[in-house]
């Protein structure tokens, strides 16, 4: 199961409290002070990771705890510190604050880490006091608390090609034809309620990072259908591949399918709708189809692709098209 969504609260290990403690030695009438530190308190880290693709495990539990730190013993012995608590995300999780609603971080690569909520320190020992005007300090501090946090996370898949269109357009078939990935796929709307991930074979050498994502609906700007949940993993597509079905069981003309997606992409981001994009023309498998894509490329006045995932059909120069616009944007 997805889950690219969810909201916890964090709070670090108090620190452990320094000692108050005197050395007691045979034939040592004043020993002196020897009370340790307390030991620092567990941190809560977030940490990057491949292994991990949803934030379905880190969102069934709403809040974490890391562990406090021990308190400081006799003969200068400093408390253990509390373990951390470490927690993976994927690639691509946004941290945001809670209350302020300010971004704590974006985790972007593998390994990247961030210390969430930081734990306290620990208290110092009445050793730690000792001077040569005060020989038996009889005082030692507390641990300080850690600090405690409500954050939401929220993940943003990274691909090099997102694939946009209203239901039905054909992305989950033409994900499934150039990739390993087994969306679902099906001939009502809103099959893909996720997203999808698979990487495309181009050429010999190359391979393109690609996602299938849930259709767009007017509205989707405001929220309507899968709304922002679709918008926000298009944001960190380096290209789009729009496709339009161009059969004749379409519900809209391919011409209102690209207004639609157009309007939304712009009223969503202005960013957003100016990223190099490619328009494909699905399912044109017979002559009416490809009347219809050739009717598209004339009111547009740009070519339009003309494919058919399920023939294999117009596939491969697509690919290799869409490998140059990825690479013009790498560079």
């Amino acid at each position: 199961m997805f889950r690219d969504e969810c909201e916890i609260e964090v709070e670090a290990g108090k620190g452990g409290d320094g000692l108050v403690s005197f050395r007691r030695e045979k034939y040592v009438a004043k020993g002196g002070p020897n009370g340790g530190d307390g030991g620092k308190g567990g941190d809560v880290i977030l940490v990057a990771s491949d292994k991990v693709s949803s934030l379905l495990n880190i969102g069934r539990k709403p809040r974490y705890a890391a562990r406090n730190g021990q308190p400081g013993g006799p003969n200068d012995k400093s408390g253990e510190g509390g373990d951390d608590v470490v927690l993976e995300v994927p690639v691509g999780t946004q941290v945001i604050d809670r209350e302020h609603g300010h971004v704590l971080a974006d985790l972007l690569e593998e390994g990247r880490r961030l210390v969430l909520a930081k734990g306290g320190k620990g208290g110092r020992g009445n050793a730690s006091f000792k001077s040569s005007v005060h020989q038996t300090p009889r005082k030692a501090e507390h641990g300080r608390p850690g600090e405690a946090r409500a954050v939401r996370l929220e993940l943003k898949l990274f691909a090099e090609v997102g694939l946009v269109g209203l239901p039905n357009a054909g992305k989950s078939t033409f994900l499934s034809t150039v990739s390993r990935a087994t969306p679902k796929i099906a001939d009502y709307p809103f099959t893909t309620l996720v997203p999808h991930v698979g990487i495309a074979a181009v050429g010999d050498y190359d391979t393109l990072v690609v996602a299938d994502l849930p259709g767009l609906i007017e509205g989707a700007a405001e929220g309507a259908g899968l709304g922002h949940r679709f918008l926000k993993h298009v944001e960190r597509c380096r290209v789009l591949l729009h496709l339009v079905d161009a059969s004749d069981e379409a519900v809209d003309s391919p011409e209102e399918a690209i207004r639609v997606i157009e309007n939304e992409l712009e009223r969503y981001s202005p960013e957003l709708a100016g990223r190099p994009r490619l328009i494909a023309a699905t399912k044109v498998e017979d002559d009416a189809s490809e009347a219809a894509a050739a009717r598209l490329e004339a009111a547009l006045g740009r070519p339009v692709h003309r494919i058919s995932a399920v023939l294999g059909t117009g596939v491969e120069p697509l690919l290799r098209e869409l490998r140059r616009l990825v690479r013009e944007q790498q560079a």
